[in-house]
């Protein structure tokens, strides 16, 4: 695509996970954890100016590459990261992640806002949303298989901003 666009969104996604705080931070903070339902990092730094890199995709399919940096951290409360997304040796965007965790009396309120800038029209916000309630999913998945079971199901909550301009 040879077209220069740029489209900026904002969404979040609510889930509550029937666990405590502790453990959802540790299946973000832990990398042999965090493999289980992400990918598997080919570098993890898990610390304010810490680094984490990813590259995957299809077989024959193009490689994408998610370059993290950690910019806050909270024990058990909050994660805060930008990262950029590249497709083969295209940037396709640039976004800020908020992981927010809250105890409830259920278990762990988990909430994840992306800001992104995705550009010319290679990534669109709502291919990002659904990926990443795929993600969510798997971490849910992992949690209640990786842990008791409790009473509780995984519920989710979806908001959605999108300001596109080109």
């Amino acid at each position: 695509m040879n077209e220069h666009s740029v489209k900026h969104a904002t969404f979040s996604i609510e889930r509550v996970y029937a666990t405590t705080p502790n453990r959802v931070f540790a299946a973000w903070s832990d990398p042999t954890k965090k493999a289980s339902w992400f990918q598997q990092a080919d570098e993890f730094d898990f610390q304010v100016g810490g680094r984490e890199l990813n590259h995957g995709g299809p077989p024959g399919g193009p490689i994408y590459t998610f370059d993290a940096h950690y910019q806050e951290i909270v024990q058990d409360k909050r994660i805060v990261y930008t990262y950029s997304m590249d497709m083969t040796k295209t940037r396709i965007s640039v976004s800020v992640v908020t992981v927010e965790m809250e105890a409830t009396d259920s278990g762990t309120r988990l909430i994840f806002t992306e800001q992104g800038v995705f550009l010319d029209g290679h990534d669109t916000p709502e291919i990002r949303e659904e990926g990443t309630n795929l993600m969510l999913d798997k971490l849910g998945e992992w949690l209640e298989n990786e842990e008791p079971k409790s009473k509780g199901s995984n519920e989710t909550i979806h908001t959605r901003i999108i300001d596109a301009q080109t």
